[in-house]
């Protein structure tokens, strides 16, 4: 098995909704997002994926984010999804499973960052 790793950043702001504390108020992050795939077999040239390839395809998502408030975009707004690093990293996932399905290889984890010290991760 084979895995690749990439690591990229974005900037945006968020309020924790229903969060007692700080959190609660608007506040910014320099967001870091790690993506982790995974398959058995490589290309005819010896690559499971091209880094540039699933670089794209994470810029493609991040992009949706950077420089956002977060909580204004619709898959965050108030009767969806609060925008917690946990939510955040489930939504990076399933958008990459999408936007991958055609590639012989799997998402194995989306990994996001609040800090250097504090991450969610999902993996199925």
């Amino acid at each position: 098995m084979y895995e690749l790793k990439i690591i990229t950043h974005f900037d945006a702001a968020h309020s924790l909704r229903g969060y007692i504390g700080d959190c609660a108020n608007l506040h910014g992050h320099t967001w870091t997002v790690e993506v982790h795939v995974e398959g058995e077999q490589l290309n005819e040239i010896g690559l499971l994926v091209d880094f540039k390839e699933l670089k794209r395809y994470t810029k493609e998502i991040i992009n949706n984010f950077d420089h956002q408030y977060i909580n204004k975009l619709p898959m965050f707004q108030e009767d969806k999804l609060n925008p917690t690093a946990e939510n955040l990293s489930k939504y990076m996932y399933d958008e990459l499973v999408k936007q991958m399905a055609h590639l012989d290889v799997n998402v194995k984890q989306v990994s996001v960052w609040e800090s250097p010290k504090a991450c969610a991760t999902y993996r199925k």
